[in-house]
């Protein structure tokens, strides 16, 4: 891995709008200045859209539509391969935008890199497998045909976590489908994906088949493009409480939607789990990203009788974490986005010890420059506080006892969230019942990491509507069409 020039890259980087195939200034004239979080510095200042600049982009989008949606699949499935081809060619560059921009190690962000350019690459070969049916209706009278189509223009949203992969889960099943786009991403990190325009834009993407447009304000800005009849799917990744307001205002439109919402998933190791691997699980999926992940292992459900022998080990590991700026050789834990994750990280934290529970390591916030919060566990967290109810998305391992297996299965599902779960056992059986009986959408059986652009990605409960990646990932961008024609062996 060869690391650029940071200077060099950021002059690369895109930042005005980018509409209709032309990169613009905001017509306010207002900018938002990207910080990154292990410094707190300023590394780039870019174009800040107002409402009128986001009505333009859909304007963009609808003029593009028609001719989108007729081009060839094998045409937009090219174009997709083409763009995978040049994000390899530009992986250093992705990786080292996204570590400055939102402060992850740079191994993570060119394993982000792999797993966002398969997106990609998946749907550019899922583009030519749109399907439908064609046969006889049950009384013989005639012939049913059933046909795939692109919905429309789309509104995607996107979170500041995984800057690439969450802009190309969105972007390519959309654009596969024969759909147009305007995305925005979050204020925090928004490099990234201005970066991703351009590689599309250099992979012979249409003008105005992908729009970008970066806010301050995106109430202000996203309100009138969800209320506009022309729009007709918006997909968001990000809070709850932000997506139950988006589904309130895309009732109107009747809008599809696809909300990929907040998580709280139970980590559960049984009394016969392997536990070296139930360690090693623990350690990526806890502290992959820092913990920002809506993914991320939040609460550990230990058997009784090994919590104390985990306890032990994961602090071990923890112990041995290298916290700094992502760019420095040997770091594995990088700055929280801002301060006020911080701050949660803290909150969180203070109350389980306030209510019983015990520090191993860590439970600080690191003094100095930048917005560092040690890698930290506590053990025997208590029912009631709010680490058990709250996403903590930071790098804090909490363990809670259990005591049989229904017990376990109770403490998972207690909780609005049903995002993903892990589950550490040797017996298959048992396993087995835990696929059945845990509330989520996905479950690792003795794995720690389960994202996989080929599986599908959702939730059940307050976790979210719809489904990213998979088979299932492009029907969430095709509308199905129902014909009857008459037999045609009729007299």
């Amino acid at each position: 891995m060869s690391v650029p020039n940071e200077t060099e890259l950021l002059a690369r980087v895109p930042s005005k709008l980018y509409i209709g195939g032309q990169w613009v200034d905001g017509s306010a004239g207002h900018s938002i200045d990207v910080v990154d979080p292990a410094t707190g510095s300023v590394i780039k200042t870019i174009a800040d859209a107002s409402s009128d600049d986001g009505i333009a982009a859909l304007d963009a989008a609808v003029a593009a539509a028609d001719s989108w949606a007729a081009t060839a699949p094998r045409a937009r499935g090219e174009i997709l391969r083409r763009a995978f081809d040049l994000l390899q060619e530009r992986r250093d560059d992705f990786a080292l935008l996204m570590t400055l921009e939102m402060g992850k190690p740079l191994a993570e962000s060119q394993g982000e890199v792999t797993y966002g350019g398969e997106f990609l690459r998946w749907f550019g070969e899922e583009a030519v497998r749109i399907a439908g049916r064609y046969g006889t209706n049950p009384e013989g009278t005639g012939r049913m045909i059933v046909s795939q189509h692109p919905v429309g223009p789309c509104y995607l949203i996107t979170p500041w976590n995984f800057p690439l992969a969450m802009a190309t889960r969105k972007i390519a099943p959309a654009l596969a489908a024969g759909c147009t786009v305007v995305i925005k991403p979050a204020e925090l990190t928004p490099l990234t994906t201005l970066y991703v325009a351009r590689l599309l834009e250099d992979a012979g993407l249409p003008a105005g088949v992908l729009n970008v447009i970066t806010t301050s304000t995106s109430g202000e800005v996203s309100g009138p493009i969800i209320e506009d009849p022309r729009l007709r799917k918006l997909s968001f990744t990000g809070s709850t409480a932000v997506g139950q307001k988006l589904i309130q205002q895309s009732a109107h439109g009747v809008l599809r939607t696809s909300m990929e919402l907040g998580g709280n998933a139970p980590f559960v190791v049984f009394e016969d789990a392997d536990l070296d691997r139930a360690v090693d699980g623990a350690m990526i999926a806890k502290f992959r990203n820092i913990g920002q992940a809506c993914t991320a292992a939040n609460r550990f459900i230990v058997h009784e009788s090994i919590a104390e022998e985990f306890a032990r080990r994961v602090t071990e590991r923890v112990n041995g974490f290298r916290v700094g700026r992502g760019t420095d050789d040997g770091v594995t834990i990088g700055p929280l986005i801002n301060e006020a994750a911080v701050e949660k990280a803290e909150k969180l934290v203070r109350d389980a010890v306030e209510r019983g529970a015990s520090v191993l390591t860590g439970g600080s916030a690191i003094e100095g420059t930048g917005t560092f919060y040690e890698p930290t566990v506590i053990s025997g967290v208590k029912p009631g506080s709010d680490i058990l109810r709250e996403e903590i998305f930071g790098p804090v391992l909490a363990i809670v006892p259990f005591t049989d297996e229904a017990d376990a299965i109770r403490i998972a599902n207690d909780t609005e969230f049903g995002l993903v779960s892990y589950v550490f056992t040797k017996d298959l059986a048992r396993g087995q019942r835990m696929i059945e009986r845990l509330q989520t959408g996905m479950m690792g059986l003795n794995v720690g990491v389960i994202s996989n652009a080929a599986a599908p990605f959702g939730g059940v409960k307050h976790s979210g509507l719809g489904r990213e990646g998979g088979l299932e990932g492009i029907h969430e961008y095709l509308s199905t069409k129902y014909t009857l024609t008459p037999d045609p062996f009729a007299v």
